[in-house]
């Protein structure tokens, strides 16, 4: 079956593993690995922790340099894309679509033109916090800024973004932050890898308001595999994957579920370890009542039209 997976930190990895290659590595993803998953589209996230760097673009640009590295030496398999109809052309000639992301907005250092720099770049998709403060908002992150919203700046960003046909990324940003997002992006827009907050009660993850808001207006919610947004387990287990499907398809409709794996920015691998290893889900989820269509809406169809709709 096709896979759209909208979220990995396999480009960071290498970053701090220098003999490591996209090709084949000891990570959740690689090229041999994606071949092998069925995918067709792979979002690679640069992650960028301000934790380690006081120049945010800076590290922007030297991680955008191994992204375009790994991607021109496995052209093989993989190519670029920046566009709905790139990734059908990929597609048409067997090869699996990068999709380049930034999870840390702080990257911006609050200039349009960095934006501007980032979509010329190729740069489609931007995770506007992780779990610091910055230029265009608040994060998540342990509940503490939770009604504070978007900057003035985030929100030009936003509209911005709109304009660039960049994907909103909701995930890590505060509650006040996301419904803000809702009421200044005129297109929908996604959580690239979050849970249901009604599941497991942790700030990462959506309310169910949250939820039926991203349906409403055609977003999409990319299901995590990390254990703490996940339930209570030492190791994410693939039942409470498919709890975390079940409850956000009953709030939001089959139509608002996809995949953001999180492979490779998770500290404890999942039952699913690696990408390659998604037949599991499918099986789980077909043990579970759904049908294939169900399931291909989840796995790529879903993203497939969310693409269409914010890149178009």
């Amino acid at each position: 079956m096709n896979l759209v997976d909208f979220h990995c930190d396999t480009i960071y990895k290498l970053r701090k593993a220098p003999d490591q290659r996209l090709s084949k590595n000891s990570f959740s993803v690689d090229a041999e690995k994606l071949k092998n998953s069925g995918s067709i589209a792979q979002f690679f996230a640069l992650y960028i922790d301000l934790a380690e760097t006081k120049d945010p673009f800076d590290e922007f640009i030297r991680m955008e340099e191994i992204f375009r590295r790994e991607i021109a030496a496995n052209s093989d398999v993989l190519r670029f894309s920046g566009s709905f109809g790139e990734l059908l052309e990929n597609q048409r000639n067997g090869f699996i679509s990068s999709f380049l992301t930034v999870e840390e907005g702080a990257a911006l250092e609050g200039s349009i033109k960095n934006l501007v720099e980032l979509h010329r770049l190729g740069v489609r998709l931007i995770t506007l916090t992780w779990n610091y403060p910055n230029c265009i908002g608040y994060p998540a992150f342990e509940g503490k800024y939770m009604d504070m919203g978007l900057t003035d700046f985030g929100c030009e960003v936003v509209q911005a973004m709109n304009h660039y046909k960049m994907i909103v990324d909701v995930s890590h940003l505060s509650d006040r932050g996301f419904y803000d997002v809702s009421e200044v992006s005129r297109k929908p827009f996604m959580a690239s890898h979050s849970n249901a907050r009604s599941v497991t009660n942790t700030p990462r993850n959506l309310t169910d308001d949250m939820i039926r808001v991203l349906g409403n207006k055609g977003g999409l919610v990319g299901i995590n595999f990390e254990k703490t947004f996940l339930g209570n387990s030492e190791q994410g287990k693939i039942s409470e994957i498919v709890r975390h499907i079940d409850h956000i398809r009953n709030v939001g409709g089959i139509e608002v579920l996809a995949i953001g794996s999180d492979f490779d920015g998770i500290d404890t691998p999942p039952e699913i370890s690696d990408i390659s290893q998604m037949g599991k889900l499918l099986r789980a989820l077909e043990d579970n009542g759904y049908r294939q269509d169900e399931i291909e809406k989840i796995f790529c169809r879903n993203g497939l039209r969310f693409i269409k709709d914010t890149m178009s």
